[in-house]
């Protein structure tokens, strides 16, 4: 029988952090603190709409951009949140999650050898949605040193005459890094002066702790070059709910709605019903999950810190990534004894890119009590390394 597989498939490799978890779903006891999801429940109000929905039958498919009502609330969200006004009609598609927003985008603007600039680490998708999509990573190595911030220095290096596409991921997955506005309007200047478009994943824009979230759609010149990945999962709590959104162009999201019509039809239609009811009536909710997950990021920083593992503070997102490698093990081997001999669930940095070697990536959108365990779990597990 012939290759029934794709050779570009073939070539993609499987996703780093699913290892660690198919691993701890048979260990009892094991503290999990690799996964990107929120350990809060949707807020009430949101599920209550979703149940109601469902007992009014609205179980249809909506338009292929979505609920109408949605998109209007999602242009009122954007107006108030980033300042950036878009046209609910055609400048908005919602998607299932941000992942298939990011996917999609690609599929759409690029061709065949068009290089994306990406900064690494970062979020496991996005090399893999590149290459699928038939363009050329073009990889950005960031340091701990100066924050794991993208400069415009490291992107005069990177820029070619092929290059099409610069990828942003603020705040960032894995790192909690984020961009001030300052900086955000460095890095625009060069986008006009290459002639480039960008690509935003702001998904968790809503978890900034050191001030306000800035979009690069924002500042001058960037809306007309920019698409704008977001979502429901991370700020309001929804990751099962699958629900994302594009922001952009119209000659962009037109093509984009067309490609997500062939692949998806619509959005879940009950979630998208949710998700009105979040963006109307959630922003408390929002505001006291922030102010948790920030008293947690505050105390890892301290207990990393008091056990001499070096992390600098990150400042969006709901991850740390400390760096241990002057234990002398790789990030893989770090993460595979720590859980084998204490039963605590890390990321190894790898999976996040090469640049991410040396690294462990540690989600504390988990419990208190489940993050004091784990630091005692790892103070244990290094003063056996030193």
């Amino acid at each position: 029988m012939r290759n029934p597989l794709s050779d570009k498939i073939i070539g993609i490799k499987p996703s780093g952090i699913r290892k660690f978890f198919d691993l701890a779903s048979e260990m009892k006891d094991a503290i999990v603190l690799g996964v990107g999801e929120p350990d809060f429940e949707t807020p009430w109000r949101v599920r209550e709409e979703g149940i109601f929905s469902l007992e009014r039958g609205r179980t249809f498919y909506t338009s292929n951009a979505g609920l109408q009502e949605l998109r209007d609330e999602i242009a009122l969200y954007m107006k108030r949140s980033v300042g950036v006004s878009y046209d609910a009609k055609t400048e908005i598609l919602v998607t299932v999650g941000g992942s298939e927003g990011i996917d999609n985008a690609l599929r759409c603007m690029l061709n065949v050898g068009d290089e994306v600039i990406l900064h690494e680490p970062c979020f496991v998708s996005y090399v893999p949605c590149v290459k699928m999509a038939d363009g050329v990573p073009s990889i950005i190595h960031l340091s701990h040193e100066n924050g794991f911030k993208l400069t415009v220095q490291d992107l005069e290096q990177a820029v070619t005459t092929r290059t099409k596409i610069l990828f942003l991921s603020y705040p960032n997955n894995p790192t909690g890094a984020i961009l001030t506005k300052h900086e955000l309007e460095e890095i625009a200047a060069f986008v006009i002066k290459h002639d480039l478009y960008v690509i935003s994943d702001e998904i968790y824009s809503e978890l900034t702790y050191t001030g306000a979230h800035t979009s690069i759609a924002s500042l001058p010149g960037m809306r007309e070059r920019t698409i704008v990945i977001n979502g429901f999962s991370k700020g309001f709590a929804m990751t099962g709910w699958r629900l994302g959104y594009c922001c952009g162009p119209a000659v962009i999201i037109e093509q984009m709605i067309k490609l997500h019509q062939f692949a998806i039809m619509c959005a879940p239609t009950n979630s998208q019903y949710a998700a009105i009811e979040a963006l109307r009536e959630c922003g408390e909710d929002v505001k006291k999950m922030k102010e948790s997950y920030n008293q947690r990021r505050r105390y890892l920083v301290h207990a990393f810190q008091e056990m001499g593992l070096s992390c600098f503070e990150p400042e969006g997102a709901f991850y740390i990534f400390p760096n241990i490698k002057k234990y002398g093990l790789s990030s893989e081997e770090f993460a595979t004894r720590l859980l084998v001999e204490e039963k605590v669930v890390l990321v190894p940095g790898n999976a996040f890119g090469e640049s991410g070697e040396g690294y462990l990536r540690i989600s504390y959108a988990s419990s208190m009590d489940a993050l004091r365990e784990a630091v005692v779990r790892i103070r244990s597990f290094i003063s056996r390394l030193e």
